[in-house]
């Protein structure tokens, strides 16, 4: 994958900004902002997170009551 970056001085970018948020979005590619001509922010591309399969039910459960007990009375003897 080739990431093509193009150079923007601030003041264009402010008057610019939201839509060049949606090229930066639609093209994937990367922009660096200059004042001065000098680089000083550069915005890119934010990558999609990976679905998370492990912990994704954690919080949602509720433990009521002893979870080591069967709630049946029993003797261990031999």
């Amino acid at each position: 994958m080739v990431i093509v970056m193009q150079r923007i001085a601030a003041g264009v970018f402010k008057a610019r900004c939201l839509g060049l948020l949606d090229e930066v979005e639609r093209e994937r590619k990367e922009i660096v902002i200059t004042k001065r001509g000098r680089p000083v922010a550069r915005i890119v591309p934010v990558r999609p997170e990976p679905a998370v399969v492990f912990g994704r039910l954690k919080g949602t459960g509720r433990i009521v009551g002893d979870i080591l007990s069967t709630g049946e009375p029993w003797e261990a003897d031999a």
